[in-house]
């Protein structure tokens, strides 16, 4: 599987390179600036980029708008960005186009390889995977809504894990419920935000987090 990385920070760009290689990835571009990102993203396109949010030379957003812009010119392009804390903003641009292919996880979770190499594999493969500190800051933005506030702790719970993409089978087990329970719960959360029922798991995340993101499909 074909990665382009950008990271700024040589040490870490580095670890990340080491990391995703002993994991079967090869690595056909490993950049620092925004600039150089937008050339490898376009002439390499791989199966998946993992970028941060900040690069060189603005330091603001300039990654994620070096991604944004690619997916535009190869559209489902999978883009997995890593930013140093939680921007509301951030996930609202990535998830704006409501397609998958898209994730969005805190620095602090690469340094758990299985979860970080899983989110890789995950994006490249069309999914979504989604920070659970990023998911609950959209969920606090909307409880107030009035679907969103006729859920109960369960079905929000439940809600939290459908967003970062785990099925049915991971939530029970998370949760330590059962999958028929798992079922109940979804059925009920669908049904008062007033969300199409769907068995495809990618399908019905990308209907939450669109959702969440304040923009119903």
């Amino acid at each position: 599987m074909r990665v382009v990385l950008a990271e700024d920070l040589f040490l870490l760009r580095e670890g990340l390179v080491n990391l995703l290689q002993a994991h079967g990835f090869e690595i056909v571009a490993a950049v620092e600036s925004g600039p150089e990102l937008s050339r490898a993203l376009l002439e390499e396109r791989p199966d998946v980029a993992v970028v941060d949010v900040r690069l060189p030379p603005t330091f603001t957003d300039e990654g994620l708008q070096a991604a944004l812009a690619a997916r535009r010119a190869v559209p489902g392009l999978p883009v997995l960005v890593l930013s140093q804390h939680v921007e509301q903003l951030y996930a609202r641009e990535l998830l704006a186009d409501g397609t998958g292919g898209v994730g969005y996880l805190l620095k602090d979770r690469v340094f758990n390889a299985a979860q970080f190499v899983d989110a890789v594999r995950r994006v490249a493969g069309g999914g979504t995977a989604m920070d659970p500190d990023v998911i609950a800051k959209l969920m606090a933005s909307n409880v107030r809504d009035e679907p969103v506030g006729r859920l109960t702790p369960r079905e929000r719970d439940v809600l939290a894990l459908m967003a970062e993409g785990r099925s049915n089978a991971a939530i029970a087990q998370r949760l330590y419920l059962s999958e028929s329970a798992v079922a109940k719960h979804t059925a009920n959360i669908f049904g008062k935000l007033g969300l199409a029922a769907s068995d495809d798991d990618n399908r019905r995340v990308l209907a939450v987090l669109a959702y969440l993101n304040g923009s119903r499909r």
